[in-house]
């Protein structure tokens, strides 16, 4: 059983809200064999298959990054699969595990999850014989890279970053973080207990270090994708960034009959994944609308 006690202790009724949010439906499969055989099965389809190797139409390997509370399977059961049928190579990265609690990533300080994510690029880059990568990321994963790019060579190894409801000014959880105050030592557990949620609070160290001197670094494209919808990375203009090569796209423009909220966006909304094919072939891009899901 997930340890909930020493993961959110007396804040359980604040991150609970957040993690009902968050957490997708299919990570309730925490059965290992279970996850093994997933893991198995994306690699036989294309998905983090280490042998593949980027086609001229499609050069660079793509790095999904899941978001908090997330894993590397069960976050892309939907984009994955989506871009492999399209001729990527496509890979999937785990970070940010704390001790003793399975399948549920994405928790530690978010800038030692940098360093899990610099070395996973890496190692993709040498298996396929790239010289760059794209990230395409949800939530925390949207986020999480910039300090990647930012403070540990990334924008080097890196052409693109794509984020799905990132939250890149960080969160109020819908207002749920004001209520911190009224918990006396909630904020110290919290940092203690779960960093890589402490990490994502509106005004945290780790933002303003992460946004310090502009969002973005030279020689990288940056798309976001937002939902108006969203309650999770919240106030959602929030997830957008300033600065040279930046898009930021919000799904109700695309398609007014998008309802897609911060988990969908990411799990299974086809008209995202159709934005998300766009930042990542820009010269091949053709428009996104409300049949786009059909794509």
């Amino acid at each position: 059983m997930l340890p909930w006690k020493r993961v959110l202790g007396p804040l359980a009724a604040l991150l609970l809200a957040a993690t009902a949010a968050t957490v997708p439906v299919t990570a309730a499969h925490a059965d290992t064999a279970a996850t093994e055989t997933a893991t198995a099965s994306a690699s036989s389809s294309g998905w983090n298959d280490y042998s593949c190797k980027p086609s001229a139409a499609h050069p660079r390997p793509v790095v999904l990054v899941h978001g908090t509370f997330g894993n590397s399977i069960d976050n892309w059961l939907a984009l994955a699969p989506y871009l492999t049928v399209r001729g990527y190579c496509v890979f999937s990265v785990d970070y940010g595990q704390l001790p003793g609690v399975p399948l549920f990533n994405g928790l530690g300080p978010i800038d030692k999850s940098a360093a899990q994510l610099s070395a996973f690029v890496d190692k993709v880059l040498a298996a396929t014989g790239a010289a760059e990568a794209d990230l395409v990321g949800h939530s925390q994963g949207g986020m999480m890279p910039r300090y990647y790019l930012k403070f540990l060579g990334g924008a080097a190894k890196v052409n693109a970053l794509v984020g799905l409801a990132p939250d890149n000014h960080g969160t109020t959880l819908s207002g749920l973080t004001n209520l911190l105050p009224y918990f006396p030592g909630a904020e110290d557990l919290l940092s203690a207990a779960t960093p890589g949620l402490a990490d994502q609070i509106t005004g945290s160290d780790f933002l303003a270090e992460l946004n310090a001197g502009g969002d973005t670094v030279a020689g990288v494209r940056y798309t976001v994708i937002a939902t108006r919808y969203d309650e999770v990375a919240t106030p959602w203009r929030t997830q957008y960034l300033s600065g040279p090569n930046v898009r930021n796209v919000l799904l109700q423009d695309l398609c007014p009959l998008d309802l897609s909220e911060h988990v969908a966006i990411g799990l299974f909304d086809r008209i995202a994944f159709h934005e998300v094919a766009n930042a990542l072939d820009p010269a091949h891009a053709t428009a996104t609308t409300c049949a786009s899901v059909f794509s």
